[in-house]
């Protein structure tokens, strides 16, 4: 009997002494000390990151190389291999240094100065076109002065020049002769035949001669004599 109501005693004190609890608190009315199980505690919050927002990850992209891009080769372009066919050294080259023309161009013969290039041929026409044009304007009298003209400003340069203008003013020279002989026998008659043929031989042969001229090829005047070499 004594001891209940010293027990129960003992339970009213410590009623009396312990402090209210909290609103809220998780044990409730339970007390620890009596055995009941408190309710589990629930995980901390992951704490933010530094500066508000996540990191990317490292390496997350490839830097551009150095250079910025690949530079070109330097040479630029496939040089052809060091041993590359060469042609052979011993290639047969155009006879004459150059390829003849068709149609069988014929050069003067050396005894007449071989006469080259357009210049000395241009000459050569002045020549001998030039004697018979002179025959035909002046009467069978003038056939001389171009041959002339030709042998006193070419003669010296080209030896070619000298031969063929000799030739034609030796030929003029002649029939002029006979030309003016013509005209001086025109009062018996006689004399217009002999200006007739010397005006026909000049101009016929110059004619030809300047033919064979234009061909490159060198011309022999018939009925001529050698007044001037």
């Amino acid at each position: 009997m004594l001891l209940s109501t010293v027990l129960s005693s003992a339970s009213t004190v410590s009623a009396m002494t312990e402090p209210p609890r909290p609103p809220g608190d998780p044990y409730g009315a339970n007390d620890p000390t009596s055995g009941s199980t408190p309710p589990p505690a629930s995980p901390p919050p992951s704490p933010p990151p530094p500066g508000g927002y996540a990191p990317p990850p490292s390496g997350g992209y490839t830097p551009p190389p150095t250079g910025g891009y690949n530079p070109p080769p330097t040479e630029g372009y496939n040089a052809p291999p060091a041993g590359y066919n060469a042609p052979p050294a011993g290639y047969n080259a155009p006879p004459g240094g150059y390829n003849a023309l068709p149609g069988g161009y014929n050069a003067p013969p050396p005894q007449y100065g071989g006469g080259s290039g357009i210049d000395d041929r241009s000459w050569n026409l002045i020549n001998h076109f030039g004697g018979a044009a002179g025959a035909f304007l002046g009467g069978g009298v003038g056939g001389w002065i171009a041959p002339l003209i030709v042998m006193v400003t070419q003669g010296n340069r080209s030896p070619y020049l000298r031969s063929e203008s000799v030739k034609a003013l030796n030929f003029q020279i002649l029939w002029t002769i006979v030309g003016v002989i013509g005209w001086a026998t025109t009062c018996i008659g006689i004399g217009f035949i002999v200006i007739a043929a010397a005006w026909l031989m000049s101009v016929v042969f110059g004619v030809i001669a300047g033919v064979k001229a234009s061909n490159n090829e060198p011309y022999n005047y018939p009925m001529t004599v050698q007044i001037i070499k």
